[in-house]
């Protein structure tokens, strides 16, 4: 009986490892990723004989299917941001809820610190509603004066200001090219951050309820957008921005955001390398869900990897965020032939696919740029040991369930 277990053990064994050494099946992909038709061009598998191909053809590939950019050349940018239709845009616009302080000379009864209401408009005692949303200090200063004349409380214009104190936050609805299309709420002030000087002091000012933040806060923009004519809808007006300069900083302004606002990034329907880089208006970073095997790492634990996810910069490669999360490197005789395997999604089309590279050939590839694509908001990665490690762990375990059968008789 003996015998006849450790002819069985030695029999599964061996047909353990030789199932281990066979590779496993090619992915299979809706989208012709391996001939340049995914999202990235760098999905696909160029050939990698040094005579027969060009170097680093992503660009050229991605160029193939862009469509032309609204907002013309890049040379009009300046005309575009200093035209008649974005004047009205710049400067501090008033919206809902946010704090103002109103002083008229010696008038104690009107003077005092006011909210903008729900309808966007700032209520005095005795005075009719003034409108305030989407208007600058100055201009509510000169309704407001008209208004106290109209009403008889003064016969000449008084002499008042009208100042903002406090910025609310403002929801505003974003869509189109970015990662997370949703309404977003931005600016204000956190609870336990409050500076209590400023807040004393008159005057109020806020970057964070530009259109950069708002974009930002929803999920920033995908390399896919097309940022020559960024939309901004407002009180049923289209305003068209040209967005191209804000990662080079020739962008001169960001637009404060009002309630009710929506912007729309139009897509190119092509993946532009040049948008893969963190800026005002990217994604803050790539949160990348792992699943991580025995080598080199024993546990996702021991190697600082999150119970879910692990943050990389945006604009990280496959490569790198492998890297990161401990897949690579080892003992070259038993570790090195690793995989690695991608899953990813078109966010034009919502297709899924699944990249998978051998680790050490991806080291190697003089073509890498071509072979190794960006790892984008919401990926995952899963790693895969060599073959003498796997073949290494089929034989513990079944040591120590050949074991157990030997000691069970």
């Amino acid at each position: 009986m003996k015998r006849f277990l450790k002819n069985t053990v030695l029999g599964a064994a061996s047909l353990a490892a030789l199932t281990a050494c066979t590779s496993m099946k090619t992915p299979q992909n809706i989208e012709a990723v391996e001939t340049g038709k995914g999202y990235q061009s760098q999905y696909r598998e160029p050939a990698v004989a040094r005579n027969s191909m060009g170097f680093l053809q992503s660009s050229m590939l991605n160029e193939s299917s862009c469509l032309p950019e609204a907002g013309g050349s890049r040379e009009a940018i300046a005309a575009k941001w200093g035209g008649p239709s974005l004047n009205g845009l710049l400067g501090e616009k008033l919206s809902r809820n946010d704090m103002v302080q109103v002083t008229i000379d010696g008038d104690d009864a009107l003077s005092g610190t006011f909210v903008v209401s729900r309808d966007g408009t700032l209520k005095l005692p005795y005075l009719g509603a003034v409108p305030a949303q989407g208007r600058t200090a100055v201009e509510v200063e000169r309704m407001l004066s008209n208004a106290l004349v109209s009403a008889q409380f003064y016969k000449n214009p008084p002499r008042l200001t009208v100042r903002i104190t406090d910025f609310a936050s403002v929801v505003v609805g974003v869509k189109g090219a970015v990662f997370e299309p949703h309404a977003v709420e931005v600016g204000g002030i956190a609870g336990d951050a409050l500076d209590t000087g400023r807040q004393n002091a008159l005057g109020a000012s806020t970057e964070g309820r530009n259109l950069a933040a708002a974009l930002r806060a929803a999920g920033g923009v995908r390399p896919d957008a097309d940022l020559s004519s960024v939309e901004l809808h407002r009180a049923g007006r289209v305003y068209r921005m040209d967005l191209r300069g804000i990662f080079d900083g020739t962008d001169p302004t960001d637009i404060m955001m009002l309630s009710g606002d929506e912007i729309v990034v139009k897509s190119r329907h092509c993946f532009q390398d040049e948008l893969m880089r963190p800026g005002p208006i990217s994604p803050p970073g790539v949160s990348l869900f792992l699943s991580n095997l025995t080598q080199p790492a024993t546990g996702n634990a021991v190697s600082a990897i999150g119970r879910e996810v692990r943050q990389t910069p945006y604009g990280t490669r496959f490569m790198q965020a492998v890297v990161d999360s401990n897949c690579v490197g080892g003992s070259k005789t038993t570790n090195a032939n690793r995989s690695a395997v991608l899953f990813s999604r078109n966010p034009i089309t919502g297709v899924s696919v699944v990249i998978e590279r051998d680790i050490e050939d991806l080291l190697r590839r003089g073509d890498r740029d071509d072979f190794d694509p960006y790892v984008l908001p919401g990926d995952s990665i899963a790693c895969y040991d060599s073959t003498v490690t796997g073949i290494a762990e089929i034989g513990r375990v079944l040591g120590v369930v050949g074991t157990g059968l030997l000691l069970a008789q």
